[in-house]
């Protein structure tokens, strides 16, 4: 094993605005574990919407939906610089006192989430995560509790699996939010997103039939990963459309984009239906009929992130292949504009994946255009 250096190179948040405020550095000191925590040698790291919103600032405030504000509103554990990036992948080599040395040489994948709750409490009250209450993966080395770092020995590249954490958790906790079951139907939007095609897989697992709105082009890709039928999210009239493709009610809404579809996406709902959001990419700001919603006994779940329950069944379904990674591209931590800029795009299905230089040949490299 190489020697852990002093200094690593990094992608560090200085302030909320542009891309400019992330910036490329080879001379961040490398981090030391606590007691409790191991140090992982980054392998790879998913992308995610919040990383953008948090560097923009723009998830408002309950009184002002323009404000600039980060990902915990009021009560921001954000501090600059900081070192995003929720979804990484790597090996332990080092260990904080009180953790068994054996641990050191295993491959894991993190468990982002900083519950701030103990162990058997399932609230989500407190929530936070890696990568904003603390420095994440856009870096060569991440320190993170012991507990958060879970062995995979699945047959599965270290890119590949780093497009799970932070979309199939958020996926699967609308999912358990929502109550969906086997043989229920369920519209997904946004489907070719990261976390939108972890729903229409989920959705799979659970027994039930997913549904997928999306935009033209992708509609095969979404199929081949279990969408029962597709809706191109521009259509003049999605109520009607939506009845003409799916066979049978819909039971439930997994939302991720918001904006002016909102209220048709209540109206495709059965009476006693359930809709679930964990995003609003078409705007977060709607127009809500509450009469729509009281007249057909409707339930509105908000959901973000998951709890550690639904982290261990990923981490199962990925170790029994009930869920396979989408991974679309890789680009190396050196070039994270190019990355973000890509992300932003939203011309790719799946996720992308940011790799630190040093493991490029091996991580990155295979998967540049998968």
């Amino acid at each position: 094993m190489e020697p852990i250096p002093d200094l690593m190179k990094a992608v560090q948040l200085v302030g909320h605005g542009g891309l400019d405020q992330l910036v490329y550095r080879d001379d961040v000191p490398t981090p030391a574990p606590d007691a409790g925590e191991v140090l992982i040698d980054v392998h790879a790291c998913g992308m995610n919407n919040t990383d953008v919103w948090v560097r923009e600032g723009a998830y408002g405030s309950e009184t002002d939906a323009a404000e600039v504000s980060t990902w915990r509103r009021g009560r921001s554990t954000l501090e600059f610089p900081r070192i995003q990036g929720t979804d990484t992948v790597g090996e332990i080599v080092a260990v904080g006192d009180g953790v068994p040395p054996e641990r050191v040489g295993t491959r894991v994948m993190v468990d982002f989430s900083i519950y701030n709750r103990p162990e058997g409490d399932d609230s989500l009250a407190d929530i936070d995560y890696i990568g904003h209450g603390r420095d994440g993966g856009y870096a060569e080395y991440v320190a993170v509790p012991a507990e958060n770092a879970y062995e995979i020995t699945a047959d599965i590249s270290d890119a590949e699996l780093a497009t799970f954490c932070c979309a199939y958790l958020t996926a699967e906790q609308m999912l358990d939010r929502s109550r969906l079951a086997d043989g229920e139907r369920v519209l997904v939007t946004g489907a070719s997103g990261g976390v939108g095609s972890a729903i229409v897989q989920l959705a799979r697992v659970r027994g039930a039939i997913p549904y997928a709105v999306t935009s033209a082009g992708k509609e095969e890709a979404l199929r081949e990963i279990g969408a029962e039928g597709t809706i191109l999210r521009d259509v003049e009239d999605l109520v009607a459309e939506v009845e003409r493709v799916v066979d049978g009610p819909v039971d439930v809404v997994a939302d991720l984009v918001a904006g002016p579809m909102f209220n048709d996406l209540l109206r495709i709902l059965r009476p006693e239906g359930r809709y679930s959001t964990a995003g609003a990419i078409g705007g977060p700001v709607v127009d809500l009929d509450l009469r729509t919603m009281y007249l057909k006994q409707l339930e509105l779940h908000g959901s973000s992130q998951g709890t550690r329950t639904a982290f261990r069944r990923l981490v199962r379904y990925i170790s029994d292949g009930e869920i396979k990674p989408l991974l679309d591209r890789t680009f190396r931590l050196s070039d994270f504009h190019e990355a973000q800029r890509t992300f932003m795009s939203k011309t790719y299905i799946g996720k992308l994946v940011v790799v630190p230089d040093r493991h490029w040949d091996t991580v990155g490299a295979p998967h540049v255009a998968s």
